[in-house]
């Protein structure tokens, strides 16, 4: 597996988006991308996704910006302020809702511009545990994933341990990814976890998310391959774990 930044040209832009006239490599300084990431946080608690979605685009990728970077100081540390905002009563279900959709939504845009390294023919599904509806992070690592190769099965949220495990029987993949957001879905892994490993006993299994940054730690008890909440971290244990 190459480093990071996999397919972009060497003044950092993807191939499939080449640099537009009269357009300068943005300098990545702490300081312009905690300026992005706030006017992107803006847009979502607005409600703009056509603003969010420019800022990531014109003023992030067409700038240069990495899209692992937009991914994980962008969106993804946005979706936390989100998450922080709504755990502390400053903003409502439903405007927690309206910002993670405008994420999604311009994740979506995004995926079309992915750099890839070239298929190493491992399969990897991923799946938000049984009540788990919180997504956002399972989608991006499932980027994340496919920038390096893998060949991802994304089920999404909410998905019943008794199914997860049919799926893996009848579809068998290499690696099997979980992702859990609320502490209180720990009990979920635990039985999603069980489920699969009656069916295939020797399946590696991945487990992360922002529940492991609150809740406790169940490796020991589970026996899986990786625990964590990081992107990059959960492609470079799968790329050891499988051999690639």
């Amino acid at each position: 597996m190459r480093g990071w930044a996999p397919g972009f040209n060497e003044d950092g832009f993807p191939p499939t988006l080449p640099r537009p006239p009269g357009k300068t490599l943005l300098i990545h300084q702490t300081s312009a991308i905690s300026t992005l990431r706030a006017r992107y946080l803006a847009a979502q608690l607005s409600g703009n996704r056509q603003e969010a979605l420019r800022l990531v685009v014109d003023e992030g990728l067409l700038c240069g910006v990495p899209l692992q970077e937009l991914h994980l100081e962008i969106i993804q540390a946005s979706q936390y302020e989100i998450g922080r905002l709504w755990q502390e009563n400053h903003i409502s279900v439903a405007q927690e809702h309206m910002a993670t959709a405008i994420s999604q939504f311009v994740l979506a845009h995004l995926y079309r511009h992915l750099p890839r390294d070239p298929a190493n023919g491992k399969v990897v599904m991923m799946a938000c545990v049984e009540g788990e509806l919180h997504e956002v992070g399972a989608r991006m690592a499932s980027d994340f994933l496919e920038m390096a190769g893998f060949d991802v099965r994304f089920i999404g949220a909410n998905v019943p341990a008794d199914h997860l495990a049919r799926m893996v029987r009848e579809t068998p993949p290499h690696l099997l990814a979980l992702s859990v957001t609320m502490p209180f879905h720990m009990p979920q892994v635990r039985e999603a976890v069980l489920k699969v490993r009656e069916v295939s006993p020797r399946l590696p299994i991945a487990v992360g998310g922002l529940a492991f940054d609150w809740g406790p730690v169940l490796e020991e008890t589970l026996g899986v391959a990786f625990f964590g909440k990081s992107a990059r971290e959960l492609v470079s244990s799968a790329c050891r774990t499988l051999g690639v």
